[in-house]
């Protein structure tokens, strides 16, 4: 079995989507019939801060063979988020903030961002880490603080590859992995190299720092589909991942395509 631990849908007559506007390839309606096959399970992740959509992405999951948990959407701030927690059907598995969209680099810092994660992780979930690299340090601290939570660190933070200026983001990135509680996915990188013209080698370093920094035991793999359509088929981006790896031990592969999603979202 092959997990996914990374996708999107959306439907564009029941939730518009603004940031897909000038996105013209994906800016049309992915639903679970159009999940290309190659992987047996999947994790749904979160698109919007909707309420609504977390509870219409449950009720798909509990529909579908494929998809075997649900990273949502709360409100982290609300007073009475344990509760909101509480209500929502089985099958979420993590929460996830847009925290890549807050203009502070330390929201994760915020007292009542603190309280919410505390919420998410004493329920047994996990908390989804969607940060880009000035936002690193933030989530190195706050993991630090809070090392009864479960973090899983998306796209490993969107490293600059369409620049190659690696520096900052390594050392942030060896940073946080030093914390046992974090895991990472190797997921969203061909949108963070050049679109148009990306090869393996504009990968190449992130994965390799990452497969360093984490033990291939806290990495898992996510396709990112469909925002990765922006830059690559879904089958070209599996396939990147399967050759960057290819020198690690079967069991090595198997912990980043299967057993780390399994182990760290509880499927």
């Amino acid at each position: 079995m092959r997990i996914d631990a990374h996708h999107h849908l959306w439907d564009l007559s029941r939730r518009p989507q603004e940031w897909l506007e000038p996105l013209g390839e994906i800016h049309r309606s992915f639903g679970v019939d159009d999940l290309p096959p190659g992987f047996d399970r999947t994790v749904l992740v979160q698109v919007l801060p909707d309420l609504d959509e977390t509870r219409e992405f449950l009720s798909l999951a509990a529909a579908s063979d494929r998809i075997a948990g649900v990273v949502g959407w709360v409100d982290l701030t609300a007073p009475d988020v344990g509760d909101v927690l509480d209500a929502l059907p089985a099958g979420l598995v993590g929460v996830r903030h847009l925290v890549q969209a807050e203009p502070d680099p330390r929201w994760l810092l915020r007292p009542d961002v603190q309280r919410g994660v505390r919420a998410v992780g004493a329920r047994g979930l996990v908390y989804d880490l969607l940060t880009l690299p000035p936002q690193l340090p933030a989530a190195i601290e706050l993991v630090n603080t809070l090392p009864d939570v479960r973090f899983v660190l998306d796209h490993l933070s969107k490293p600059p590859l369409a620049t190659g200026a690696l520096a900052a983001w390594e050392a942030d990135l060896r940073e946080l992995a030093t914390a046992p509680n974090v895991v990472a996915k190797l997921s969203g990188l061909v949108t963070e190299a050049d679109w148009a013209s990306w090869t393996l080698a504009d990968l190449r370093p992130a994965v390799e720092v990452a497969v360093e920094a984490f033990g291939p035991s806290r990495l898992m793999f996510g396709s990112d589909w469909p925002v990765c359509l922006l830059a690559a088929p879904y089958a070209d981006v599996v396939r990147a991942t399967e050759e960057l790896v290819a020198d690690l031990t079967p069991a090595e592969r198997e912990a980043i395509f299967t057993t780390t999603a399994a182990t760290t979202y509880r499927l």
